[in-house]
C-alpha cells in the first residue's frame, strides 16, 4: 500500500527537476531558425529556382521554413516530459508551437504580398521584395516574428474560449451556448456579411479626411466635393448596413433567451422530488430566472461588442497594413501591452460572477422564507432579525461588488495607458517618416486615425473579454440543471382504459436518500379495494405521508413493490396516472391565478364549467365560491392567500374530484373544514353512489371519520402494528384502543 501511494511521488520530481528543460527545445528550436534557416533557405532556392521572380521565391522559402519549423515543433512536444505537460500554462504555450510556425511560415510571403498589390503598376526597383529575405536583412527576420508572436497570441486566446475541452473550462460552455442558438445560428452569416460591409464603408471617413487637403491642391473644388459626397453615401450605407446586422442579432438573441429560459425551467421541473427538498426554493429560481437573463443579456449585448469590434479591428489592420507597413509592426509589437490581465481579470472575472450569483441567491432565499412566513416572523417578533439577516446578505455581495469594481477599474486603467503610450510611439515615427519623405502627410494622417480606431476596437475587445468571460461562468450551474439527470424513473407507456383502481403494497420499504441509515417504512403489506374506504392511522413521523408520497410516485421505494391493478406504478404513463391517482393534503398549494383556472389545473384536455361546478358542490366549495364578486374567475391570491385554510382545502378536493380519480387519497386534507363541509366530505366518502368506483386512502384525526372506514391500518415506525375494523380494534385493546382511549382523543386522534 505505501508503494503504491507513494509512486507518483518520484514522477512528479522528475517532472518538476525537468522543468527548467522545457524551454531548452524552443530555444534550440530559434537558433536553428537564425543561425540555419535564415541563410540557408534563400540561397537554396536561389541556385533551384534561379529565374523565379522575387515574390514566388519568397512564397517557396516561407513554405520550407513553415514545414522545416512545424516537424521541429513536433519533435519539441513529443520529447516534453508528460508531467510536465500536463501543466495548464506549459502545455497552452507548448502547442502553440505549431501555429507559431505557420505563422513564421506565412508572414514574411503575406507581407510581400501586400507589397506587390500596394506597388501596382508603380514604377519601382525590381529588386524590392529581396528586402523580405532574411539572408539579405536580419530586421527581415525581426520582422516576421514581430508579424507572428501577436498572430499566435491572439489564437492562443480564442483557442482558449473556442476550443471544446479546453483547459480553461470555457471552450465546452461556449459550444454549449453556441448549441442553444439552435437554429437562429443560421442567421449569424449574414450578420458577419453585414458587419464586415459596415466596417468597409465606415473606413472611409479616415481614407477621405486624410487625403481632402490634397484633392483640394491637386484637383480643386470639383474633385473635393465629389469625394465628400461619396464619403456621405459610403457612411450611411455603413449605418444603414449596421441596423440592419443589429436587428437579426438582436431578434435571434432575443429568441434564444425565452428559449433558454424554458429549457431550463423545463430541465427543472423534471427532477426528482429529493431535489427540491436538497436545494432552496430561492437558489432554484435564481439559477431559471436571474442566471439565463444574465447570461442572455451578456451574451445579446456584449458578444455583439465583441464581433463587431473584432471585425472592425481586422479591417483596420488590412488598412493599416496597407497604408504603412512599418508603422503596422510598431502598433502590432506594443499589442502585447495591453494583454497583460486580460487573461487573469477574466478568470476573477468569471469567479466573482458565480459567487455574485450564490450570495444573490442566498439573499433571495432569505426575502422569500420571511415574506411567505410573515405571520409567524410577526407573532415571533422576529422582524429585526430578518432584516440582519438580510443586511448580513447584502453586505457580502456588497464585498462582492467592490472586488469587480476594483478589477474594472485596474483593467481601464492598464489599457488607457497602454494604449496613450502607442499614439505618442506612432506619432513620433510618424514624423519621422514624413520629414524623410517615406510617406506623405496625408497617408500619416490617415494611418493615425486608423490606429486610434484600432486601439479603441482592442480597448474594447480586452474591456468586452471579460464580461463574455463572466457570462460564461454564470452558464455553469445553468447546464448543470439542463445536464442532470432525474434519479426518479422516466414515464412509462401504461394506460389502461378499465383501470379499476387496485393498490397493493407488496413489502415496501422506504429511505430517503439524504437519511439512509434512518428507515421510514419497514416492510409494508396491505391492499387498496375499489369501494372501499381505509384509514391510516397512527402518531406523528410514523411514516403516513410517506405513503401517500409513494402512492403518488413521488418517490420510488427502496424495497418491495407497489402495484396498481399488478402492475407497478412506474410502468403507468405519468399524465394518466395523475389522473387516476389524485390526493388532497393538508396544506394544500393552490397557484395565484382564478379558481376556476385552480380546480382545472393540471388537465390536458379543458373541462365544462359545468364540470368544474360539479365538482365544487361534491367538495363543498361551490358555497362560498358563488359569494365571491367574480366567482370562480376570482383570484385566489399567491399560494391561496386570499382564501382561508378551509377553503383551501374544499378547493384542492374538488381540483381532484374532477379528475373522477380511480384512487383518492386525503393526508388530512379535511382538518379545516367546519362542521357542514366535514359532514359533506364523510357523505362523498361513504354514501356517494360514485364511492364504488374508487378506492379510497384516509389519513386524519377524525376519530368519526376513522369509525366508519372499512379498514383501518395502525402504523407506528414505518411499520403496520394491527390491522381492522375499528369494532376489531377496540375490542383487541391495542396501540388502536390506547390512542382512542388517550385524553383529548375523543374528538381527533393524536
Amino acid at each position: 500500500m505505501m508503494a503504491s501511494s507513494g509512486s507518483p511521488a518520484p514522477w512528479r520530481c522528475l517532472g518538476a527537476s525537468r522543468a527548467p528543460f522545457v524551454w531548452l527545445g524552443p530555444a534550440l528550436l530559434l537558433l536553428t531558425d537564425l543561425l540555419l534557416l535564415r541563410p540557408a533557405l534563400p540561397r537554396v532556392f536561389s541556385l533551384l529556382v534561379p529565374t523565379a521572380v522575387p515574390l514566388l521565391r519568397v512564397c517557396l522559402v516561407g513554405l520550407s521554413r513553415w514545414a522545416v519549423l512545424r516537424l521541429g515543433a513536433r519533435g519539441v512536444l513529443g520529447a516534453t516530459p508528460g508531467s510536465v505537460s500536463e501543466s495548464a500554462g506549459v502545455q497552452g504555450w507548448m502547442t502553440a508551437l505549431k501555429p507559431l510556425a505557420a505563422a513564421l511560415g506565412l508572414a514574411l510571403p503575406g507581407l510581400a504580398v501586400f507589397r506587390e498589390l500596394k506597388s501596382w503598376g508603380v514604377a519601382r526597383d525590381s529588386d524590392s521584395t529581396k528586402l523580405l529575405h532574411w539572408g539579405s536583412r536580419l530586421d527581415a527576420f525581426a520582422l516576421s516574428y514581430a508579424a507572428a508572436l501577436p498572430a499566435v497570441a491572439l489564437w492562443h486566446k480564442l483557442r482558449s474560449l473556442w476550443k471544446p475541452g479546453d483547459l480553461g473550462g470555457s471552450g465546452d460552455k461556449v459550444h454549449r451556448l453556441l448549441g442553444c442558438l439552435g437554429s437562429e445560428i443560421r442567421r449569424f452569416p449574414l450578420v458577419l456579411v453585414l458587419l464586415v460591409l459596415s466596417c468597409v464603408g465606415e473606413m472611409a471617413i479616415p481614407f477621405f479626411t486624410g487625403r481632402l487637403t490634397d484633392w483640394i491642391l491637386q484637383d480643386g473644388a470639383a474633385a473635393f466635393n465629389r469625394n465628400i459626397a461619396l464619403m456621405s453615401i459610403l457612411t450611411i450605407a455603413s449605418a444603414v448596413l449596421e441596423f440592419m446586422g443589429d436587428g437579426i442579432y438582436n431578434s435571434a438573441m432575443g429568441h434564444v433567451q425565452s428559449q433558454l429560459q424554458g429549457e431550463v425551467f423545463q430541465a427543472v421541473l423534471r427532477q426528482e422530488t429529493e431535489f427540491f427538498q436538497q436545494n432552496q426554493t430561492g437558489a432554484i429560481t435564481s439559477r431559471v430566472t436571474e442566471d439565463t437573463s444574465t447570461l442572455s443579456e451578456s451574451l445579446s449585448e456584449r458578444l455583439s461588442l465583441l464581433l463587431w469590434y473584432l471585425v472592425r479591428g481586422l479591417c483596420l489592420l488590412v488598412l493599416m497594413l496597407w497604408g504603412s507597413l512599418s508603422l503596422t509592426m510598431v502598433t502590432l509589437l506594443s499589442l502585447p501591452l495591453l494583454f497583460v490581465l486580460p487573461k487573469k481579470l477574466g478568470k476573477w472575472h468569471q469567479l466573482l460572477a458565480a459567487q455574485l450569483q450564490e450570495s444573490l441567491a442566498q439573499a433571495s432565499q432569505v426575502a422569500i422564507e420571511a415574506l411567505s412566513a410573515m405571520p409567524t416572523v410577526r407573532s415571533f417578533a422576529n422582524e429585526e432579525g430578518e432584516a440582519q439577516k438580510f443586511r448580513q446578505r447584502l453586505q457580502e455581495m456588497k464585498t462582492l461588488n467592490q472586488k469587480q469594481a476594483l478589477a474594472y477599474s485596474v483593467n481601464s486603467w492598464t489599457t488607457s495607458i497602454s494604449g496613450m503610450l502607442l499614439k505618442v510611439g506612432i506619432l513620433y515615427i510618424g514624423g519621422k517618416l514624413v520629414t524623410s519623405g517615406a510617406v506623405s502627410s496625408g497617408d500619416l494622417v490617415t494611418f493615425v486615425l486608423y490606429q486610434m480606431q484600432f486601439t479603441t476596437a482592442v480597448e474594447v475587445l480586452l474591456y468586452t473579454y471579460p464580461s463574455v468571460q463572466k457570462a460564461v461562468g454564470s452558464s455553469e450551474k445553468i447546464f448543470e440543471y439542463l445536464d442532470r439527470t432525474p434519479r426518479c424513473p422516466p414515464s412509462g407507456v401504461l394506460t389502461s382504459s378499465s383501470l379499476k383502481g387496485l393498490v397493493q403494497f407488496q413489502d415496501v420499504s422506504f429511505t430517503y436518500p439524504n437519511h439512509p441509515d434512518d428507515p421510514v417504512l419497514q416492510g409494508l403489506t396491505f391492499t387498496l379495494r375499489p369501494g372501499e374506504v381505509t384509514a391510516l392511522v397512527g402518531p406523528n413521523g410514523s411514516g403516513k405521508s410517506t405513503v401517500a408520497a409513494l402512492l403518488q410516485n413521488l418517490y420510488q421505494p427502496t424495497g418491495g413493490k407497489l402495484l396498481l391493478d399488478g402492475e407497478p406504478l412506474p410502468l403507468y404513463d405519468h399524465h394518466y396516472l395523475h389522473t387516476q391517482v389524485a390526493a388532497v393534503g393538508q396544506e394544500p398549494q393552490l397557484f395565484g391565478r382564478s379558481v376556476q383556472e385552480n380546480i382545472a389545473y393540471g388537465l390536458t384536455q379543458k373541462p365544462t364549467m359545468e364540470e368544474i361546478t360539479a365538482a365544487a358542490i361534491e367538495s363543498g366549495a361551490h358555497s362560498f365560491i358563488s359569494k365571491l364578486p367574480e366567482g370562480y374567475n376570482a383570484e385566489v391570491g399567491e399560494a391561496g392567500s386570499q382564501l382561508s385554510g378551509g377553503q383551501r382545502q374544499a378547493v384542492a378536493l374538488a381540483r381532484a374530484l374532477i379528475r373522477k380519480p380511480r384512487v383518492l387519497i386525503l393526508d388530512d386534507a379535511t382538518s379545516a373544514l367546519d362542521a357542514d363541509s366535514q359532514s359533506r366530505v364523510e357523505h362523498l366518502l361513504y354514501e356517494s353512489p360514485e364511492r364504488h368506483s374508487r378506492s379510497v386512502l384516509l389519513i386524519t384525526q377524525r376519530l368519526s371519520s376513522v369509525e366508519k372506514a372499512d379498514h383501518i391500518l395502525f402504523l407506528k415506525e414505518g411499520t403496520i402494528r394491527e390491522a381492522g375494523t375499528h369494532q376489531q380494534l377496540m375490542e383487541n385493546q391495542g396501540p388502536y384502543w390506547a390512542m382512542v382511549q388517550a385524553p383529548g382523543a375523543s374528538g381527533a386522534l393524536e
